[in-house]
């Protein structure tokens, strides 16, 4: 049976994209060995530091037997709101994958309209190693964005805290007003 792990990065920022990464890790005897080359790399990717996501989502690039992003703009956040712009970068995610997969678990309790079976498991980064996978993945390539977009536009300092509400964050959107990235259906509260 080939399992589809989806997960997202980005929902609670001021500014960027949400992203969603789509991954299937191989089953049966393949997946015993990928297991042994992961199992030590996979884990919750808000506690990995940076360089160990980077090692993890290079690993899981190369063993993975389908992986693929999708993105939501900020303009599609607004529109949309948080939650149906994190569903379509859920569904930009998984269009990528092939073969087609059989179930797809997604982290948290919503699940993307797709034609796929599917399931939401709760903390599902934490349990489900193709979840794990795709939490890496998302993060991994969000940050990157983040940096990129930051040489771009260099006041906000977008490498360092990658769009989230931080003081620093906060204190230079008063200074500067909101950049092209920023979500403007967001409410941003500044620091006393």
């Amino acid at each position: 049976m080939r399992v589809c792990g989806i997960d997202e990065s980005g929902r609670g920022p001021l500014a960027g994209p949400v992203t969603a990464a789509a991954v299937v890790l191989p089953a049966g005897s393949s997946a015993r060995r990928t297991a042994g080359i992961l199992f030590a790399a996979l884990g919750d990717s808000k506690a990995l530091s940076p360089e160990e996501r980077t090692r993890a989502a290079a690993l899981i690039r190369e063993h993975a037997l389908s992986w693929a992003v999708g993105w939501s703009w900020p303009e599609e956040i607004d529109r949309l709101n948080i939650h149906g712009a994190t569903l379509l970068a859920m569904n930009r995610a998984l269009s990528g994958i092939y073969p087609l997969p059989d179930l797809v678990v997604v982290d948290g309790l919503f699940v993307p309209d797709c034609r796929f079976k599917a399931k939401a498991v709760v903390r599902g980064d934490q349990k489900v190693q193709s979840i794990m996978a795709a939490s890496i993945l998302a993060k991994t390539e969000r940050d990157l964005w983040m940096i990129a977009y930051s040489k771009i536009e260099s006041r906000y300092g977008f490498q360092f805290h990658k769009g989230y509400p931080t003081p620093e964050h906060r204190t230079l959107v008063g200074r500067y007003g909101l950049s092209p990235i920023h979500r403007r259906s967001f409410r941003i509260s500044f620091p006393e």
